[in-house]
């Protein structure tokens, strides 16, 4: 008897335990009083597909100079833009708290010596479980809730548009509850803002699907 009570301590244990480590689900996601963090475009594993020269109206870029300047301008556009680019409503919130700190050191840590390609496929060259590795890596800075996030895969200088895993994880396991790759047309004048409305028309897009996805 006093073997059967400890085996079910033991299985009462574990169970609490996972509980506790394991928090949300993908349906918590579009679940109303959820609430989400904002945590940014990743580019980390983003492939540029053309030649390096003739990117916009700023000619030649380098790895170190995406890198360094156009990560996080693109990412603080996004903040400082909330109008053009309503994160909130694309996941059918009122509003959503921001932590793009978590990808903007993932961002920081790209050190590869070529983003450029001129290989047509590898504009979609992630997949679900690539996805998944990248977030292990993060340092989510005592986070937690579910946090939403943009991976970029590939922007096409040819199709004129950029592939997206939109992605929503468990901050505290790192667990990813939902990943979804998405497409979003660029336009406008600049290199910035000419590759930033591929994000802007993704997170339009999520307005309008974001609710057939539970």
């Amino acid at each position: 008897m006093k073997k059967l009570f400890l085996l079910f301590v033991g299985f009462l244990n574990v169970f609490i335990a996972n509980q506790a480590f394991a928090q949300y689900n993908k349906e918590d996601i579009f679940k109303a009083n959820t609430e989400i963090t904002w945590l940014g475009v990743d580019f980390s594993e983003v492939k540029f597909i053309g030649p390096a020269t003739g990117w916009g109206d700023e000619g030649t870029k380098s790895p170190t100079e995406m890198r360094d300047k156009y990560f996080p301008a693109w990412n603080e556009l996004i903040l400082s833009e909330p109008k053009n680019f309503k994160v909130a409503e694309a996941v059918s919130k009122l509003e959503v708290s921001n932590a793009i700190e978590i990808t903007a050191d993932a961002n920081a840590k790209m050190n590869k010596k070529e983003i450029f390609s001129e290989t047509i496929s590898d504009f979609q060259l992630l997949s679900e479980n690539a996805v998944q590795d990248m977030i292990k890596k993060y340092n989510f800075k005592g986070k937690e809730g579910i946090g939403f996030l943009l991976v970029a895969e590939g922007m096409s200088k040819g199709r004129e548009e950029a592939s997206y895993w939109v992605t929503f994880v468990d901050m505290k396991s790192k667990k990813v509850l939902l990943c979804k790759r998405m497409l979003g047309k660029a336009g406008g004048f600049g290199f910035r803002n000419y590759w930033a409305a591929t994000v802007k028309n993704v997170l339009k897009s999520m307005k309008k699907e974001f609710k057939s996805w539970d």
